[in-house]
């Protein structure tokens, strides 16, 4: 398998989306590709973080993650998204960042790049997967290509296991109902594993 390059881009307000993405991290970095973890900015004023102490907490821990920009989206040949929904919708510090990308998908310098995408939600049925598919909606004017792990794997039959992408349920601890780690190395690994064929392809 040839060099993948991989932006796993996430917003995270206490933590569970950052957790996704380091595994994800784990999973495209076990597949041969090099990584960047990479959050979007926050937009929410210092009151509101300050309020809540694991937003608070969060914020610290990440300090000194990189914040996402388009050259990272120019340089990756597959994104792997990981968001909260919001109203089973993306944040509004994600809609942001993707609003923003305008001039790259003016230069058709966002087609064919091969994403794919996460999500967590306080409730089992809390929006996990609109939120996702509302995600792959702006992927398709980018003309994107996306790697959904569907049910290719056995593991995706286990908790965790959507065919949209990995979704999980948070309690309001932080704990995550369902055991995913698994999950989201696997659809890294197919992230990964379908950015290559569509590398070889458009280098041959």
């Amino acid at each position: 398998m040839g060099n993948v390059n991989v932006a796993v881009i996430y917003y995270s307000s206490t933590g569970t989306n950052y957790q996704l993405a380091q595994w994800a991290e784990e999973g495209a970095k076990n597949a041969g590709a090099t990584v960047k973890v990479l959050k979007v900015e926050e937009l929410a004023p210092m009151a509101a973080i300050e309020s809540n102490p694991a937003w608070k907490a969060h914020y610290e821990q990440a300090h000194n993650v990189p914040v996402a920009t388009n050259d990272d989206l120019e340089w990756a040949d597959a994104i792997i998204f990981s968001v909260p929904t919001r109203f089973g919708n993306v944040p509004s510090q994600m809609k942001q960042f993707l609003d923003m990308t305008g001039g790259l998908w003016a230069q058709g310098k966002l087609a064919n790049k091969v994403v794919s995408a996460m999500s967590s939600a306080s409730n089992a049925h809390g929006g996990q997967e609109a939120t996702i598919l509302s995600l792959y909606t702006t992927m398709h004017h980018w003309g994107a290509l996306i790697a959904s792990p569907g049910f290719t794997d056995a593991i995706q039959f286990s908790s965790g296991g959507n065919p949209y992408g990995v979704s999980v349920t948070v309690d309001q601890e932080g704990n995550m109902a369902e055991d995913v780690q698994e999950a989201v190395k696997y659809q890294a690994k197919r992230t990964v594993t379908v950015a290559n064929w569509v590398k070889q392809g458009n280098q041959s």
